[in-house]
């Protein structure tokens, strides 16, 4: 499905929503029940988070919310009003840089869809479990699909950024 940003004629259904992304207040008119992905995206203009299935299971729209690795497809604006929200584009802090450092020197990336999703949820994890083991590893991002089955080079990245953190 295209979506296209067309202007919204403002009618009732459409609620004033105050969102705190990426350390920024933003303020949306949207829809109640809009996917916050659909919100980041297409109002926002934030799109480094992707549409990957629309239904939880692939993980490819995974941003932060408070802190916590969330499908961004199933949470709805309204329920993302009083947290802090972080997307690919905001995550910047010393576990992030690791990963996304990782990223790089692992090559990772091929066709790169699914890619923020897979390091929004690396982030969690070494967040939570600094040096986490090879089958915590698999159950933590377990749900993260990728395409092209890179999930060894996901792996041996996690795993990098992990003694990077620890240096």
């Amino acid at each position: 499905m295209i979506r296209h940003n067309k202007p919204k004629e403002r009618d009732e259904a459409v609620m004033q929503y105050q969102l705190k992304i990426n350390g920024e207040s933003r303020t949306v008119d949207v829809e109640p029940g809009t996917p916050l992905l659909w919100v980041l995206r297409d109002e926002l203009q934030l799109t480094g988070t992707k549409f990957g299935c629309g239904v939880a299971y692939c993980g490819a729209c995974t941003v932060h919310v408070d802190g916590y690795p969330t499908r961004s497809c199933q949470t709805f604006v309204e329920d993302a009003v009083d947290s802090e929200i972080t997307t690919i584009e905001g995550a910047t802090d010393k576990v992030a840089k690791a990963v996304q450092a990782a990223w790089q020197e692992k090559d990772v990336v091929q066709c790169g869809w699914c890619q923020s999703g897979q390091i929004m949820s690396a982030i969690g994890l070494l967040t939570e479990n600094p040096n986490p083991t090879d089958e915590e590893i698999k159950d933590y991002m377990y749900g993260n699909a990728c395409r092209c089955v890179t999930y060894v080079r996901i792996n041996e990245a996690i795993k990098l950024a992990s003694e990077k953190l620890e240096a």
